[in-house]
């Protein structure tokens, strides 16, 4: 085994241990040694990636991606980096870029629909500005009317779009926590089966700020668990958010008319 491979092997432990900045240093000296490898910068991209240290992620997988064109985990690996750093239009080109190679890939398929999630994301609370900035501007208008019933009840639903406003806020945080653990798990899982298996070799399981040895099976067995849960639990928020994406969009609309209608 090459001092390159016996680096990146050692990079492959820290890592299954979450010791992700020991994974780092491991794989930089295994680029040292064969500044060839792509496999060497996609796996300290996963690194970068788990410590959300997202320009450096990028800068690696982007390498990856120019010594092998054709290993689609580079793509994954940019493209991830790129939505965290809410660069959707670089993280669409990326897993455009990958699908050509890989027409069928199932990540990139979910990661260009968390795309177009983020981006209606983003669009809609544009329009929730641009609908708070036109009631600002209408409110006067109601009480220069000087009708206090319809000021009132305008009152009233301006209450209410802020308390759907901070339920849609506490879903979206819900949301992006499920979504990190469940990329952190993915990460995870994919270097663990880069890892030849090997009989009765242990392992070691991050629990808050102490360790569980495990073996690899019972690890895969944890992550898949918490892997099942978390898209249970986004499937909900999902229904929560088209919910309230709703009930904004009405209340918005209901002031706007009330408003004008002053």
């Amino acid at each position: 085994m090459s001092s390159a491979d016996e680096f990146k092997e050692a990079g492959n432990k820290a890592f299954s241990g979450r010791n992700f900045e020991e994974a780092i240093e491991c794989y930089t000296k295994a680029i040292q040694s064969d500044p060839q490898n792509h496999v060497f910068y996609s796996n300290r991209s996963a690194s970068y990636a788990s410590l959300e240290k997202w320009e450096e992620a990028v800068t690696d997988s982007k390498q990856c991606i120019k010594l092998d064109p054709s290993f689609i985990k580079g793509y994954y690996r940019l493209a991830t980096a790129q939505i965290a750093k809410h660069d959707y239009n670089g993280a669409t080109t990326t897993i455009k870029q990958g699908m050509n190679v890989d027409p069928d890939n199932k990540q990139l398929g979910k990661l260009m629909r968390i795309v177009k999630s983020k981006k209606a994301d983003e669009k809609l609370k544009a329009n929730q500005a641009a609908a708070a900035s036109k009631m600002a501007a209408m409110s006067g208008s109601a009480g220069v009317a000087g009708d206090s019933s319809l000021s009132k009840e305008i009152m009233d639903l301006k209450e209410q779009l802020r308390t759907s406003a901070k339920d849609m806020n506490i879903v979206q945080a819900s949301v992006m926590t499920a979504e990190k653990s469940l990329k952190v798990n993915k990460i995870t899982i994919g270097e663990l089966e880069g890892i030849p298996m090997e009989e009765e070799r242990k392992m070691y399981r991050g629990i808050g700020k102490m360790f569980m040895m495990q073996s690899r099976d019972e690890i895969f067995d944890h992550l898949k668990g918490e892997m099942k849960d978390d898209e249970k639990k986004l499937e909900g928020l999902k229904h929560k958010k088209e919910y309230l994406e709703k009930r904004i969009k009405s209340q918005q609309q209901n002031i706007i008319e009330l408003s004008t209608s002053g």
